[in-house]
Parts: C-alpha cells; structure tokens; sequence
C-alpha cells in the first residue's frame, strides 16, 4: 500500500476536515501531518458542528486509528479540551488516537513570544492566530524544542525551567508585559499533561511503515493550505510549517517511493484569513456576499474571512507543487444565486501578463478574468452530476481543462451526506 495524501490548494479553509471524514470510511489509518491548533477543521452531520484543531478528522469513526504525526505541534491545554468534548460524546479516543513522541509541544510562553513579536510587526504584522505556533516550530529548528517525549524523561523540569528561562528572558529584554497569571497559566499546562499520558505515544515512523507493509491504507491529513507553506506560499505572509505533500513524508516518516493518491481540496472561489497579498480578493458586496453566503469566519479565531474569486494561477502552482492526482470541489452552493461567476487565469504584472505564480506577490497584480453565467439552481439538493445544472458543469468543466486535472468529489453542503462523487 501507499500512503494517500489530502491537503488545500489554497490559504486554507477548503474544507478538508469534512472531506477526510467522508473518505475515512475508506481508509484504516488517518494521520496528520503539521500544524497545530492554529488549524480549525469543520464536520458537521446529525446537524452538529464539530471543531477539530489538533486531532485527526478521521476521530468520529471509532474503528479507524488516528495519529498525531511527529510534524504536529501540540498545545496540551487545547487537547484537553478536544478530547473532553468528543468524550462528551461518548466517544473513546484512548482507543484510537495515538501521539507521537516526536511531536513538539507548544508551551504558555511560546503564546507570549507570538504576541509580542506580532505587536512589534506594527502595520506590517502577519495576521497570527496566537497560538504560539510560530516561536515552537523556531524552538523545533533551533534545536531548543520540547517534545512529547521529555515528558516521561527524568529530566523533564530541568528541560523544561532552561527553556522557560529563555522565554521569560527574551519577553523581559522586550518589556513585554504579561497579561496572564503564570500560577494559573502554568498549573492549567502542567495538568493538561496529564492527559497526552493518558494516550499511547508511539514511534510514528515505525508504526505508518508497518500499517503500510502490512495492507493497511493510511491518509495523511494536511493543515492550512499550499499557499501557506513556509516555502512556497505567500511569504512572509506563511504558516510555520510544510503544507505541501512533500510535508507529510517529514512530518509522519514515510519515504517519498511509498506516497500514492495527492488528494487537493479546493474551494469554488478563494478565502483568505489574516494579512498578506490576494489577487482576486473581492471589497465590495459581491466579496461581502460571497462571506455571508458561506458563513467565512475562520474556525479557530472567528476572524471574517477575506473573499475573491477563484484564481487559477495560485491553483496550478499548487497543484505543480504538490503532484495532485485529483480534486475535491467544495461550497460551490454558495454561489447558487451568482448571475455572472468569475475565474482569474492570468495575472497583469506591470505591461506583462503572467500564468505563473511570482515570489514576489505583493508587488501590484491585476487579475484577468473569465465570466461564466451563474447557475440559479440549489445545488444542495442534488445527489447526482449528471442531475446538476449544465452552467455548474461548465464552469467544472473548464477548471479540469485548464488544471489537467479531474475534480471526483464535489461537496455540496457542510453535513458529510451533502458529497457527489464523481466515477
């Protein structure tokens, strides 16, 4: 077996939380692979939302195995509270949610070095969740991480006062003042470790490579989204980590020969959460519709999203990028009610019109559009392509012309029984 992968071809938010519970059921293993609870994936079904921000979204199928892959960052405090909610439940995720030890650990300081370097940033600041992602993946580089394996070490509190040291140094030499009560804080952190122990930790590299020796089929699931990669996303306007495929081989263990299926999530039209440059971002009431239409509020910080039409200059790049094999097309239905829909195929640079990607995204970019007639039907109602509107098919149509690449899912509607699959 090979490993399949899943991940967004866009700045996040495609949905990929809802598609990988739909696919789970296919799937023995579902593994993540980077990020941390910066990361908010939605499920809905049964008429209830669920918010995932570190757990694997394959967690609500109780006879499939969920990993937490070594390219993770963990905050304890939110995985307490994750795994109290799906205990709620009824649910047993000791049962099926293992950790690996490799995974670094988000301490309450890395919060405080978030904020303060995000305050210093000015008018030029990044749009950080907060979330102290970015100074634990610095830590993690600069070899001065905390990993979920020094937790059982007998030298756990040596570790842990060098590096809280550190921190505290670095914040005092800014003047950053502390808003939170470190008893408090700390207590909460220290206790939430309690409950990572409570869980099988594991050597992730091992166990993938013998679940795939041994037939089993294994989906890594990504988080943000390509043009977020700390690489060869928007820069410095990136997340911390690898978002592209080639992320899920360091971030879980496995060698580039023994991936398979590249699965891209792209959304019908493009969001955008937090600072940094965006084509086709829409500032006018069509942007505005297209943000209450589909409910384009981030997950994790409740932030409005920024909303444009879909570019397909970023969305060939990422699909170079990543070797996708395959599409999944989601909220297209929010769009039901467009007359005319648009989709940017090149860009105007100056006098010069490009079909690639630049570095250099923030220089002044104009995007060049193609319309298309909207479809005025609900979409949400449909089970089958070949019942849905000629104009929606169409504007498929022309995305898998220009990309070379077939869409075989399309979603609908947020519950997980709103999904067409494609032969």
């Amino acid at each position: 077996m090979k490993l399949d992968i899943l991940l967004g071809l866009q700045w996040g938010d495609e949905g990929k939380g809802k598609v990988v519970d739909v696919l789970t059921p296919h799937y023995d293993v579902i593994a993540r692979f980077q990020g941390g609870p910066n990361a908010g994936h939605s499920l809905e079904f049964n008429g209830i939302k669920h918010v995932l921000h570190i757990i694997p979204s394959g967690i609500f199928h109780p006879d499939k195995i969920n990993i937490i892959g070594n390219g993770v960052v963990i905050d304890p405090v939110t995985f307490k509270k994750e795994i109290e909610a799906l205990e709620k439940m009824g649910l047993h995720p000791t049962e099926n949610l293992f950790i690996s030890k490799k995974a670094h650990l988000i301490l309450p300081t890395h919060k405080w070095i978030d904020a303060m370097l995000e305050a210093q940033k000015g008018e030029e600041k990044i749009g950080s969740t907060l979330k102290g992602i970015g100074p634990t993946y610095t830590d993690k580089i600069a070899r001065n991480g905390f990993r979920v394996c020094n937790i059982t070490a007998p030298d756990f509190l040596d570790k842990f006062a060098v590096i809280f040291k550190q921190h505290t140094d670095l914040l005092i030499k800014n003047a950053y003042q502390l808003q939170d009560d470190m008893t408090t804080v700390f207590t909460e952190w220290f206790d939430a470790l309690q409950t990572i122990l409570r869980f099988k930790l594991i050597d992730n590299e091992y166990e993938i490579n013998d679940y795939l020796k041994a037939g089993k089929k294994v989906l890594a699931e990504g988080a943000q989204g390509t043009l977020l990669d700390i690489d060869f996303g928007s820069y410095p306007f990136v997340t911390s980590s690898t978002t592209v495929a080639a992320g899920a081989c360091t971030g879980l263990g496995v060698a580039p020969n023994q991936t398979g299926r590249v699965i891209g999530i792209v959304k019908a039209y493009c969001t955008r959460v937090g600072s940094g440059p965006f084509p086709t971002e829409l500032l006018d009431e069509t942007g505005e519709l297209l943000r209450t239409q589909g409910h384009e509020f981030g997950s994790t910080t409740g932030r409005a999203r920024r909303c444009g039409w879909l570019d397909l200059v970023a969305l060939k790049y990422a699909i170079m990028i990543n070797g996708v094999t395959e599409m999944v097309l989601t909220k297209a239905d929010v769009m039901d009610n467009f007359e005319t829909i648009k989709i940017c195929t090149e860009y105007q640079i100056g006098k010069e019109t490009t079909d690639r990607f630049p570095a250099e995204i923030d220089t002044e970019i104009t995007p060049v559009y193609k319309e298309f007639k909207g479809w005025k039907e609900n979409l949400s109602l449909e089970k089958y392509y070949e019942n849905l509107p000629q104009a929606f098919k169409e504007y498929v149509a022309f995305i898998e012309k220009e990309t070379g690449v077939a869409i075989r899912m399309i979603s609908t509607g947020p519950d997980r029984s709103q999904t067409i699959i494609r032969a």
